[in-house]
C-alpha cells in the first residue's frame, strides 16, 4: 500500500492556481490532477481564477460528478459537458488518501475515471439495461425504468438530498418500482438486502404526502410495517432525513420502550407512522391511533415478517385501514408464505424481481470463507481473524444465543472493544449499542438474528457466523450486513459437525456466488453427516492420547476406568457383558494386532463383529 500511495505526489508549487487549489501528479500514467482541500474536489481541468461553488449533478459509484452552473441560484439538474465534470472522490483534510484496495481514489488509474453514471445510463435502452441489471417485471402494462436521476422529476432539493447521500444513480430496485408506484399501482419488489429498497417505497411516499393533504393529527397517511425495532427506526431516520426539506413529520411505533413517547408524538400528528406489528396493534386497542385515513401502505421485510410469525397481526391491521389504498411489499425472498399474503393484500400488483427470485442468491460482492472449526477452537479463531482485520475495521460477531453474545463479549471485549445487541437488551440499551457501533467508538458488535435483517451500516467491512445459523436464508441475510450498497465484503463462518445438515444447501449458495467450496463441506454433504460421525464418542482414529480409546480415564462413556460404564478397562467391561443375552456378546473381542484398545467407536463394532 506504501508504495501505491508514493505513486499519487504533489506537483511543483504553481503560484498561478486560485487558492486554495493544489496541484497533483500520478507517478504511474504522468496525469496532471488539481485538488481543492476545502471542498474535496479533483479535477483535470485547470481551475479558473474566479471560482464559484460547485453543485453537484450526479454521482458514479466511486466519484461524484459536480457541474459549474452559474446562470442561476435555483439547483438545475441538467447532463454536464465533459469539460464541466468535476470529480470529487475520498480525500481527507491532510491530502489524498489512499483506498483500502491499495489504489489512490480516483488518482492511481491509469485511464481517467469514468463518466457520469446518468450519461451510462442514457447510452443504453431500457431492455438493456434491465438485462444487465437482471430485472424482471409482470403484471400487465409496465413503465421503463427511471435510469438516472434527472429523468425522475422529483423535487431538486430531494433531489440534492439523495445525491450528496452518495447515490450515484438510481439502485435496480429504484430505477424499476419508482416509475409503477408514482402511476398508484401495487408493487411486490424482491431484492436482496442492501438493495436500496427503503427509498424506492419512501420516495414515492413522499410525492403521494404532496397529492393528498391530511390532517396529520387525525392519523397517518402512510404506515409502513417493519419486523424489527431496529429496522423500524432505520426506516424512521431515513424517512426525516430525506422529508425534512418537505416538511413531512414521521414518528416510530415499537417495543421494548415506554409507549407514552410514542403516544404524545401521535397526537401532535404525523404524516408517516413506521411500526412495528406487535407495538401497532396494542396502540390500536388502547383506541390511541386511526389509521382510516392511510392510503400508502408499505410492507418492509415482509417474509422476515411472516418468520416471525406476525401475519396474525398484519392482517388485523389491515382489516383497520380503507381497502382503497396503495399497498407496497419490499421482501428479500419469495416463499409461499409471502406469495399468499401478497394475493391477499394487494391488488392487480406489478411484480419486480432483481435477480433469480426462485432461488436464494448471496450477494457476489462478499468474499465468504468456510472454515471447519472445532467448538473449542472457535474463540482462538475468532481472535486471530479480528486481529487481522485493519484497525478500526467494523465488524459483526453472529451467535446463536443470547448467553453466548453476553460469554463472547465478556472474552474480547478488553482487547477489540465489544458489544452486544440481542432480544433481551432494553430499547435504550439497543440503541446505544448501535450508535456507538456506527460511530466506530465500539468497533465490533456480537449479535443474535435480531441484527441479521435491516441493519443498514454502509462501511462494516466484515461479518463472522460464530454459529451457523438455523438455515441457510438467515445465513445470506446475515452476510448480507457487508457488502452494501456497492462495497466489497468479507463473510467468515465456522461450520461443525452439528451444521453438516446445511452443508448441501451451503453449496449452492455458495456456488451461485462464485464462491470457493471447502472439500470437507462437499464431503459432509456426499454423505450426509459430518466431518467426523462418531466424535461424539470419543476422538477419531487417528488423534490416540492419554485419555483416547475406551480405556483412558476420560473417554466417552462416563465411568471412572472404561470407555464403555465398566470398571474393566478393556473397552467392553465385564457389567456391559452380562447385561447382553446372545452368545455371540457374551465375550470380549479380541485385541487389536498391536495389543491397543479400539481407538473409536466405529473399530470396537467392527472388533466386536
Amino acid at each position: 500500500m506504501a508504495a501505491t500511495a508514493s505513486a499519487v505526489r504533489y506537483a511543483s508549487e504553481d503560484h498561478s492556481l486560485p487558492k486554495p487549489w493544489k496541484g497533483l501528479v500520478d507517478d504511474l500514467t504522468g496525469y496532471l490532477y488539481f485538488w481543492n482541500p476545502e471542498t474535496n474536489v479533483t479535477q483535470y481541468e485547470r481551475p479558473a481564477t474566479s471560482s464559484h461553488p460547485p453543485k453537484l449533478l450526479s454521482v458514479s459509484s466511486s466519484v461524484q460528478v459536480l457541474v459549474q452552473h452559474h446562470t442561476s441560484s435555483i439547483p438545475s439538474y441538467v447532463p454536464a459537458a465533459k469539460d464541466d465534470v468535476l470529480y470529487r472522490n475520498g480525500y481527507g483534510n491532510g491530502g489524498p488518501k489512499v483506498a483500502r484496495n491499495g489504489a489512490a481514489n480516483g488518482l492511481g488509474n491509469s485511464s481517467p475515471p469514468p463518466p457520469s453514471s446518468s450519461a451510462l445510463a442514457n447510452d443504453i435502452s431500457p431492455d438493456a439495461y434491465c438485462r444487465r441489471h437482471e430485472i424482471t417485471v409482470s403484471g400487465g402494462q409496465v413503465p421503463p425504468p427511471l435510469m438516472s436521476f434527472e429523468t425522475t422529476g422529483f423535487p431538486p432539493e430531494l433531489l440534492r438530498k439523495v445525491l450528496s447521500a452518495g447515490f450515484s444513480a438510481p439502485t435496480p430496485i429504484q430505477a424499476q418500482s419508482w416509475p409503477i408506484a408514482m402511476q398508484g399501482r401495487d408493487i411486490v419488489a424482491i431484492a436482496k438486502t442492501g438493495s436500496g429498497k427503503t427509498l424506492g417505497y419512501l420516495i414515492p411516499a413522499f410525492m403521494h404526502l404532496q397529492r393528498i393533504r391530511n390532517d396529520s393529527r387525525m392519523g397517518p397517511t402512510i404506515l409502513v410495517l417493519s419486523p424489527t425495532r431496529e429496522l423500524a427506526t432505520q426506516i424512521q431516520d431515513e424517512a426525516v432525513k430525506f422529508g425534512r426539506s418537505s416538511r413531512i413529520s414521521c414518528t416510530c411505533l415499537y417495543g421494548g420502550a415506554p409507549k407514552g413517547p410514542q403516544l404524545r408524538d401521535l397526537e401532535r400528528g404525523a404524516d408517516i407512522v413506521v411500526a412495528t406489528p406487535g407495538r401497532l396493534n396494542d396502540i390500536l386497542e388502547m383506541r390511541r391511533i386511526s389509521l382510516r385515513q392511510v392510503s400508502y401502505l408499505v410492507l418492509d421485510e415482509a417474509d422476515r415478517m411472516l418468520d416471525m410469525g406476525f401475519e396474525p397481526q398484519i392482517r388485523k391491521i389491515v382489516k383497520e385501514i380503507p381497502t382503497k389504498r396503495q399497498t407496497l411489499m419490499y421482501t428479500a425472498t419469495w416463499p409461499k408464505g409471502v406469495r399468499k399474503i401478497a394475493a391477499d393484500l394487494l391488488v392487480n400488483p406489478a411484480q419486480v424481481n432483481i435477480g433469480n427470485v426462485d432461488e436464494l442468491v448471496a450477494n457476489k460482492s462478499i468474499t465468504q470463507h468456510i472454515e471447519v472449526v472445532a467448538t473449542m477452537e472457535k474463540q482462538r479463531r475468532l481472535e486471530q481473524i479480528l486481529r487481522s482485520q485493519e484497525p478500526g475495521s467494523k465488524v459483526i460477531i453472529f451467535c446463536s444465543t443470547k448467553r453466548m453474545c453476553d460469554q463472547l463479549t465478556r472474552n474480547i471485549t478488553r482487547q477489540f472493544g465489544a458489544a452486544a445487541i440481542h432480544g433481551d437488551k432494553s430499547q435504550p440499551e439497543r440503541d446505544s449499542v448501535l450508535n456507538q457501533f456506527r460511530s466506530g467508538r465500539t468497533p465490533v458488535l456480537v449479535a443474535t438474528d435480531v441484527a441479521a435483517r435491516g441493519l443498514d451500516v454502509k462501511d462494516i467491512r466484515a461479518v463472522i457466523n460464530y454459529d451457523f445459523p438455523n438455515g441457510v436464508e438467515d445465513y445470506v441475510h446475515r452476510i448480507g450486513r457487508t457488502g452494501r450498497a456497492g462495497a466489497t465484503g468479507q463473510a467468515f463462518t465456522f461450520f461443525g459437525d452439528q451444521d453438516s445438515k446445511h452443508a448441501s444447501d451451503l453449496i449452492k449458495i455458495l456456488e451461485g456466488a462464485d464462491q470457493k467450496v471447502p472439500p470437507q463441506i462437499r464431503e459432509m454433504a456426499a454423505r450426509g453427516g459430518g466431518m467426523n460421525k462418531f466424535s461424539r464418542w470419543g476422538p477419531p482414529s487417528g488423534g490416540r492420547g492419554r485419555d483416547s480409546g475406551y480405556g483412558g480415564r476420560g473417554s466417552s462413556f462416563g465411568s471412572r476406568d472404561s470407555g464403555m460404564g465398566s470398571r474393566s478397562s478393556n473397552g467392553w467391561g465385564r457389567e456391559r457383558e452380562r447385561s447382553r443375552s446372545p452368545e455371540r456378546f457374551n465375550r470380549v473381542p479380541p485385541p487389536s494386532s498391536n495389543g491397543s484398545p479400539p481407538r473409536s467407536f466405529h473399530e470396537a463394532m467392527l472388533k466386536h463383529r
